[in-house]
């Protein structure tokens, strides 16, 4: 099964068509860190995070996990833990999951850099939620409805192709 993005605002999985948000500086297949463009290319996605103390368990066959308070995703290109899940600490540079907005009330991780990691080749590329439609810093927005009947439709075997 395979997400497509088109149009630069349009996520379609089978019969549904999402509206969403990117990059604020579009899409690039030479993506570097903080360059606020969305990756080009053909991933697979990885773990569903959720706020438990905001919204229920999402119903869905992806693998789940709870964020907590302590979570980062580390954006130090200088560490060995760039571009992964770490528990907050002074020694590296990160963005905090546990936000006080609503945007990652829900999150999925898009696994762009994530095999052979690279750094300052981008990090923390994630579906997220959105409200407005506000481009983002290099992520996909949905709104929490669309985002809520995607993962109804998804599952571990699921791609996300970007173009």
């Amino acid at each position: 099964m395979i997400i497509n993005l088109k149009n630069k605002d349009t996520l379609i999985i089978d019969e549904f068509k999402f509206k969403c948000c990117i990059g604020k500086n579009g899409i690039t297949d030479a993506k570097i860190e903080g360059d606020k463009y969305t990756p080009k290319g053909k991933f697979k996605l990885g773990l569903l995070y959720y706020r438990a103390d905001r919204v229920k368990k999402p119903s869905t066959n992806l693998k789940i996990k709870k964020i907590k308070k302590n979570m980062g995703w580390c954006n130090d290109q200088n560490s060995k833990y760039y571009n992964k899940e770490i528990k907050i600490n002074k020694k590296y540079k990160y963005e905090k999951l546990y936000r006080e907005d609503y945007k990652y009330n829900y999150l999925i991780v898009i696994e762009y850099n994530m095999k052979r990691i690279i750094p300052n080749k981008g990090s923390a590329i994630f579906l997220h939620l959105t409200k407005n439609y506000k481009p983002t810093v290099g992520c996909i927005g949905l709104k929490e409805k669309d985002f809520l009947i995607l993962l109804k439709i998804i599952n571990k075997k699921t791609r996300i192709s970007i173009s």
